[in-house]
C-alpha cells in the first residue's frame, strides 16, 4: 500500500509511477522500466498508482459507475442530470464519492429519480414521504444549477401541513390552511426577506400548527366549537399543556381578526433573566484558549471565540459568509450590523483560515471561494446548529453560560442600542 499511495518517482525514466521491481544494483523502479507495460496502470487514463476496480483508478471509476447509476430509462444520463453528474465526477474525494453511491439512501433516491424518466423538479420532490434523503437531494440538485435556488424551510411547509392533515376532520383543515398561509407563511417570508435567516423558521412554524390542531382536537373531543370557546375553557386546556401551549396565541388573534372566535387572551410566556453566566475570569481562560491552542480543531476555536468574545449565538455565527470579512489599514473587521467590528489579529486568522480551508466540505461543491465560513455536509447549506454545539460542549466550552459572561461583559462598556447596532441583536435583547 505504500508503494501504490502515493506512486514514487522511477530513478531511471524519472516518471512518477509505483516502483514495483529493482533494478540489477537494487534500486527499486517501476513496472515499466522492468519489462510489465501495463503494471498499476489505469486502462480509463493511463495515469498509474493504485487501482480501484475494474482497472481504473477512483476517478475513472467514479465516473463510469455514476453513468450507470444515472441512467434514464432510455439507457442514458438525462441531459437534466448532467450537471449533477459533472459535479459528482469531479468530487474532491473519488473515495468517498464511490462510497457515497454504494451505500447512501441519499444515491439510492437519486437513482429512482433518474430511472423515473421524469422532470425534475421541487414539485416532483414535494411530493415525495418528507425526510432527509429528499432534503439533501433537492440541495444537491439545486447546488449543481439543474433546480432554481428557493427557500427550502418555507418552501417545504405546504409539503409538510398535507401530510399533518391527513385523516383530519375537514373542518381543521378548513381553519388550518388559510392560517399557515395567509398569516404563518407571509409573516415568515417577509422576516427572512428582512434577515436573511430562515433556518429556525420552520420549526417555529410547525410547533405553531401542531398546538392549534391540538386546540381543535380537545373542542371536538368537548364538544365545543371554536367560536363557543370561553375563557375558563381556554385556561383549562392551557392549564393541563406546558408553555408550549401557549403559542397557540397566534392561531387565536388570527381566527379573532376574522370573527371565527372569541376575543381570547392567552398568557405570555415570562421571560427568564440569564441565571448561567460564565466566570470571568474562566471565561478570559477559555477565550485565549480558543485562539491559542493549536490542538483545537479549527471551527471550534473559531465559534468558541466569537461567542465568548462578542456573545454571538452559534445559530447566527454559522450564517456567515466570507465577505463578512473585510481589511481596512492591516486590521480585519467582521460586519454584523450596520458597522463593522475590529477583530483581534489571532481572531481574524482563524476566520481567514477558514476561507481557504474550511474544516468540511459537501460532496458537491461549485469550483468558486466557499459560501459559508462553516459549510457542512449539506451542498449549499452552513454546519448544523446542533452538530457545532455538541462540538464545542465536548471541548468544555458551554454557549449559553460563555454568551451571557460575554454580552455582559460587553454591556459593561457599550450602551445597548449600540451593541445592538453592532451585534445585529434586538435592542430589548441587549436591555
Amino acid at each position: 500500500m505504500q508503494i501504490l499511495n502515493p506512486p514514487g518517482r522511477c530513478p531511471q525514466c524519472g516518471t512518477s509511477r509505483p516502483l514495483i521491481a529493482r533494478a540489477d544494483d537494487g534500486t527499486l523502479i517501476c513496472g515499466p522500466c522492468a519489462g510489465i507495460s501495463d503494471a498499476y496502470v489505469c486502462s480509463g487514463c493511463g495515469t498509474s498508482g493504485r487501482l480501484y476496480a475494474e482497472g481504473l483508478c477512483p476517478r475513472c471509476l467514479l465516473s463510469r459507475r455514476l453513468r450507470r447509476h444515472l441512467t434514464g430509462p432510455d439507457g442514458q444520463v438525462p441531459e437534466q442530470l448532467t450537471p449533477v453528474l459533472q459535479a459528482l465526477a469531479t468530487a474532491k474525494n473519488p473515495h468517498g464519492a464511490l462510497w457515497w453511491l454504494k451505500r447512501s439512501p441519499n444515491a439510492r433516491l437519486l437513482a429512482d429519480l433518474a430511472a423515473s424518466g421524469e422532470v425534475l423538479s421541487h414539485d416532483l420532490l414535494d411530493d415525495l414521504t418528507p425526510g432527509p434523503p429528499g432534503y439533501y437531494v433537492r440541495q444537491i440538485l439545486v447546488h449543481a444549477g439543474v433546480l432554481p435556488e428557493r427557500n427550502d424551510t418555507l418552501d417545504r411547509i405546504p409539503a409538510w401541513l398535507d401530510q399533518a392533515l391527513t385523516g383530519r376532520p375537514a373542518e381543521h383543515a378548513r381553519l388550518i390552511r388559510p392560517f399557515v398561509h395567509w398569516f404563518l407563511l407571509r409573516r415568515a417570508r417577509r422576516r427572512a426577506a428582512l434577515l436573511r435567516r430562515t433556518d429556525s423558521a420552520g420549526p417555529y412554524l410547525r410547533t405553531r400548527v401542531r398546538v392549534a390542531l391540538e386546540l381543535l382536537t380537545w373542542l371536538d373531543q368537548q364538544g365545543i366549537t371554536l367560536d363557543q370557546l370561553t375563557h375558563d375553557q381556554l385556561d383549562r386546556w392551557l392549564a393541563a399543556g406546558n408553555t408550549r401551549t401557549c403559542k397557540v396565541r397566534h392561531f387565536l388573534e388570527w381566527a379573532t381578526g376574522r370573527g371565527i372566535a372569541p376575543d381570547l387572551t392567552v398568557p405570555a410566556v415570562p421571560r427568564q433573566d440569564s441565571i448561567r453566566f460564565l466566570d470571568e475570569d474562566d471565561r478570559r481562560a477559555q477565550l485565549n484558549r480558543c485562539i491559542n491552542d493549536t490542538a483545537l480543531p479549527i471551527d471550534v476555536g473559531a465559534v468558541g471565540a466569537l461567542v465568548l468574545l462578542f456573545g454571538l449565538p452559534v445559530s447566527r455565527i454559522l450564517h456567515l459568509r466570507p465577505d463578512a470579512l473585510s481589511d481596512h489599514h492591516r486590521s480585519t473587521y467582521l460586519t454584523l450590523g450596520s458597522h463593522p467590528m475590529i477583530l483581534p489579529p489571532k481572531v481574524a486568522a482563524l476566520l481567514r483560515q477558514l476561507t481557504t480551508a474550511p474544516r468540511q466540505r459537501p460532496l458537491v461543491e461549485k469550483n468558486s471561494p466557499p459560501t459559508w465560513l462553516f459549510p457542512g455536509p449539506t451542498p449549499g447549506r452552513p454546519a448544523s446548529r446542533h452538530t457545532l454545539s455538541g462540538k464545542l460542549q465536548a471541548h468544555g466550552i458551554g454557549t449559553r453560560p460563555a454568551r451571557n459572561a460575554a454580552l455582559l461583559a460587553l454591556i459593561d462598556d457599550i450602551p445597548a442600542p449600540v451593541l445592538a447596532d453592532l451585534l445585529d441583536l434586538h435592542p430589548t435583547t441587549t436591555v
